[in-house]
């Protein structure tokens, strides 16, 4: 039996697909032109267990690993949301790991962690302050580390936090922040040296700080539905408490869960692919042009099968290096590689989906159109292509 399809995961992926159908789909289009998902539905999958899947129940999780992870990601697309949703509902998964990590190593406990003596004095405080509140669903977390002129270059940043007595000092700015207009605290990479010069720490800041200002909301091409800000520091005054794991830990920190991201990425590629194909079958099932349906040329066909082959083959190879990773593997080549497989697949499918959709592809009333235009960001975050193919060049010893 396929690790994927179990007995707990195919309830897991029937609980997904109802919330999708009855929490999502009458609302996304608003969502998508209101630029935001509404806070009530962090809580609302809070409540079904969904916020907290992959996070241990002595957090406030529901427990299940990676893949399970990945299973609700999978069938959450498959359902008719999209990535844009995911990554406005479940932004918890890249802004709470490094907390829940680091609590782990400081108890000695099984919660993730591997940063073993890495530890500060407020580690345990800030997963009752900020993990359980947010897998309850009554806070929202955002994980800032890009900056304006940083780009994916982590080890560059020169947002600074200078230690005055019990606190931090920060000054810099972030930017491309998902969920950064409305979440209630940012995990934020700082520099506390020199700027760029690498030695990273990880504080937890909360966005009523004095000086800790949201900018403007950035206006994108597809992820319409997920808030995107740039934020600034200004004097912030941080306590010391609010620091994950010892200073100077944050950019081994950061390394560490890319390949969960990395994965998180990959999961909406080939997902998106899947309900591309999907689409594109049905549409070329139901139209009819020339006194028969679009599926009865044999062109068509060919097309539908090669889309499906390719979304398959992507989900078959980031479901292998998951278990792998869950299985504490250390593949960062193999992540690199089925990110870069998985989209690859996807931007193929994606555009032959709406080609195929026509005229109607082409407009914000086709489900295929939203998927398009979300698909073009899975390439970029998380670590571009390039970066992928320079990890996986790396692996290759060149």
């Amino acid at each position: 039996m396929s690790i994927a399809n179990t007995p707990e995961r195919r309830q897991l992926r029937e609980l997904t697909r109802a919330f999708v159908t009855r929490e999502v789909l009458p609302h996304l289009d608003d969502w998508e032109r209101a630029g935001e998902v509404p806070r009530a539905l962090h809580a609302t999958a809070a409540k079904l267990g969904l916020l907290g899947i992959g996070f241990p129940e002595s957090v406030g999780g529901s427990g299940g690993d990676l893949l399970d992870s990945i299973i609700v990601t999978e069938e959450l697309i498959r359902a008719g949301g999209s990535s844009g949703l995911v990554a406005a509902l479940f932004t918890h998964g890249i802004a709470l790991p490094h907390m829940v990590a680091a609590a782990g190593a400081r108890t000695g406990g099984s919660l993730g962690g591997r940063l073993t003596g890495a530890s500060s004095p407020g580690d345990d405080s800030l997963i009752e302050r900020y993990v359980r509140p947010t897998l309850a669903g009554t806070m929202i977390g955002a994980l800032a580390i890009t900056e304006p002129d940083g780009g994916s270059d982590v080890a560059a940043i020169r947002t600074t936090a200078i230690r005055d007595g019990d606190h931090y000092v920060v000054n810099g700015s972030k930017t491309y922040i998902t969920s950064g207009h409305r979440a209630d605290f940012v995990t934020t990479a700082v520099c506390t040296d020199f700027p760029g010069s690498g030695e990273l720490t990880l504080l937890v800041i909360d966005k009523d700080s004095p000086g800790f200002t949201v900018g403007r909301r950035l206006e994108k091409l597809g992820w319409h539905c997920s808030d995107t800000a740039e934020l600034s520091f200004v004097d912030v005054r941080v306590p010391v408490t609010n620091r994950i794991g010892a200073e100077n830990t944050g950019f081994l920190a950061i390394m560490q869960h890319f390949a969960a991201e990395r994965l998180s990425l990959a999961t909406q590629a080939y997902a998106t692919a899947q309900r591309c194909v999907e689409l594109a079958v049905r549409w070329c099932r139901d139209r009819e042009t020339f006194g028969r349906p679009l599926v009865g040329r044999q062109v068509v066909r060919h097309r539908l099968a090669e889309m499906h082959t390719r979304a398959e083959a992507a989900r078959s190879y980031v479901h292998e290096v998951a278990a792998r990773v869950a299985a504490g593997e250390p593949v960062v080549t193999e992540v690199a590689m089925a990110k870069n497989v998985a989209v690859a697949a996807c931007d193929h499918v994606v555009d032959q989906a709406l080609q195929l959709h026509g005229g109607f592809g082409y407009l914000r009333d086709a489900e295929v159109e939203r998927h398009y235009r979300d698909a073009r960001i899975l390439g970029i975050g998380g670590g571009t292509t390039e970066i992928m193919n320079e990890i996986i060049a790396k692996g290759m010893g060149l």
